[in-house]
């Protein structure tokens, strides 16, 4: 069975065909994020490249915010207002005509890249900073920790996100990120710290031994785990 993976994020949506062993049969395709990034306008934009993509028979999706049951509760980078409450996965099968399950971004890729053994953290650099917890493989949803003080009264997504990339340049935004590591290593004493999104290709310095980069591509392959109780 061919899986459709939709990753939807603050700067641009990614939909990607895969087999039924996780490999992919069209390449990724990206537009960028409607602005206003509103439920309608990136549903229909979703839609619009599913249209232009080979045949596949489910939907899996990954979404920068909270989702429950398939229904999203916020999302900072896209607009909290505008997506609370949405029952995204519903709305989405309606439209493509095929059975959709959307959850987290970042759980998504987790899913295609953790091991399942120990405990492995997941974070992406992009727009914001999103993070995945995986104990023995299992999921521990919604892990909001880019959202937790980090210092200075700002949290680590204020302190990682794009603009500040940006703003600062690599390498003291590099120091940020390592900085960032160094605290979170004691809090969750992970076996395996995996990096992914755009920006983790911007750090410039060597990475501890337990943390590894992953490419989006890897990531995605998590829209087939998302089915493993189908």
């Amino acid at each position: 069975m061919t899986t459709l993976a939709v990753d939807i994020g603050g700067m641009s949506i990614k939909l990607l065909v895969l087999d039924e062993q996780g490999e992919p049969l069209s390449e990724t395709s990206a537009r960028p994020t409607p602005v206003p990034p509103t439920p309608d306008a990136v549903i229909a934009l979703v839609h619009d490249i599913a249209d232009t993509l080979p045949p596949h028979q489910r939907v899996s999706v990954g979404f920068p915010g909270v989702v429950k049951g398939g229904v999203t509760w916020n999302a900072p980078n896209l607009g909290d207002a505008l997506w609370n409450r949405v029952p995204l996965s519903e709305r989405l099968s309606d439209r493509l005509g095929r059975p959709v399950r959307a959850v987290n971004d970042v759980d998504l890729q987790g899913l295609g890249v953790v091991r399942g053994d120990g405990v492995e953290l997941v974070l992406t650099l992009g727009t914001g900073m999103g993070a995945a917890l995986f104990t023995d493989g299992a999921l521990v949803p919604n892990l909001e920790l880019g959202h937790h003080p980090f210092r200075d009264g700002q949290t680590y997504e204020d302190l990682v996100r794009d603009s500040e990339l940006k703003r600062i340049g690599r390498v003291e935004w590099t120091k940020r990120v390592l900085d960032a590591i160094q605290q979170i290593e004691p809090i969750f004493n992970y076996d395996r710290l995996h990096l992914g999104g755009g920006n983790s290709l911007n750090i410039q310095s060597d990475l501890p031994g337990n943390v590894r980069v992953f490419t989006l591509a890897e990531g995605l392959r998590g829209a087939l785990r998302l089915w493993d109780d189908a």
